[in-house]
């Protein structure tokens, strides 16, 4: 009688413990799931609160794969009805780095980059309408992914900007022999930086207004 009693209270005991082991286990697997969570979001706003134009890079050329990477980061921006009224030209030849760095002012820097991406909108592609120029802003969007995909994988780049000034888009325009209906947006020269300047903050309270401007 006296084992059965000690045995029952083994059992008793040895529940207990699992229960509370389970009941541990299950709060480790939601805590995870919440710090993964938090981990990922935290690697996003650090890669947008850390990211800043480098105009200076090393002689070290960007593998293939990161170019393509950067581009899909670049399409896969939001667009206006799922037009994708953009196109790209990839310049990473020498030569022609060099003569984007002499006919824009701006963009002397492309001429050390180990590639430059000219970001154009297609007129063919863009909405009709009064959504035509709705085109400025989706090339917006995928110039600001370029940069925040080549910050990402440690390589700097700069967004130097062509349209409107109409000067720079002819030049632009006749340099890389560029159809009618595509307007060139902007140049993103990106290679291996050279440089490490600081992010500046740009955070102002004050320009932030909720529900009426007051």
């Amino acid at each position: 009688m006296e084992t059965s009693k000690v045995l029952n209270l083994i059992l008793a005991v040895a529940l207990v413990v699992l229960s509370v082991k389970i009941t541990f286990l299950d709060s480790d697997k939601g805590g995870g799931a919440a710090n993964g969570e938090c981990d990922t979001a935290q690697i996003v706003l650090d890669n947008i609160m850390t990211r800043t134009s480098i105009r200076d890079y090393t002689q070290q050329k960007v593998e293939k794969e990161k170019i393509e990477t950067i581009l899909r980061a670049g399409m896969a921006a939001p667009t206006a009805r799922n037009c994708q009224p953009w196109s790209f030209v990839v310049i990473d030849n020498e030569e022609m780095l060099q003569k984007i760095a002499e006919v824009m002012p701006n963009a002397k820097m492309t001429s050390k980059a180990s590639f430059a991406v000219a970001v154009c909108g297609n007129m063919d592609k863009a909405m009709e309408g009064d959504g035509r120029e709705y085109w400025v802003q989706d090339v917006s969007a995928v110039s600001e992914n370029i940069l925040l995909a080549a910050h990402g994988m440690g390589l700097g780049a700069v967004w130097t900007g062509v349209y409107p000034i109409k000067a720079r888009m002819q030049s632009l325009s006749d340099l890389l022999s560029l159809p009618e209906n595509i307007v060139p947006f902007c140049v993103i020269p990106v290679g291996y930086p050279a440089e490490s300047p600081l992010p500046k903050d740009k955070w102002k309270p004050e320009n932030v207004h909720y529900n009426t401007w007051q």
